[in-house]
């Protein structure tokens, strides 16, 4: 049987001003997250990668990386050693997971 949580209950970490992240469970193997930023958010630091990087999936809203806008939709890929800070005019709600190397189970 799967382990069942709805995202909300999960106890928010703040992150910085309008940034609230929700760590999620998982099986092993990666960390997957759900970040919220509130409009006119920024990331309060440069996000830096290790050898896995990150992938975020966009769920609503609109994030900002340098001068391109991805919307609801826009699955992104931070490749190995890879750094950014996101930000957003509008809102934004993303998943997200890095691969933390440890072996599942």
């Amino acid at each position: 049987m799967p382990t069942h949580i709805l995202p909300e209950a999960v106890p928010p970490v703040i992150v910085g001003p309008g940034c609230v992240r929700r760590d999620l469970p998982t099986a092993g193997g990666v960390r997957a997250w759900i970040v919220e930023m509130e409009p006119g958010a920024e990331w309060p630091h440069v996000d830096q990668h290790d050898q896995y990087g990150e992938e975020v999936l966009i769920l609503s809203g609109d994030m900002i990386e340098g001068d391109r806008v991805f919307g609801a939709g826009s699955y992104l890929v931070f490749g190995p050693n890879s750094s950014h800070r996101p930000r957003t005019e509008t809102g934004v709600r993303m998943f997200g997971i890095n691969v933390t190397g440890a072996p599942a189970g």
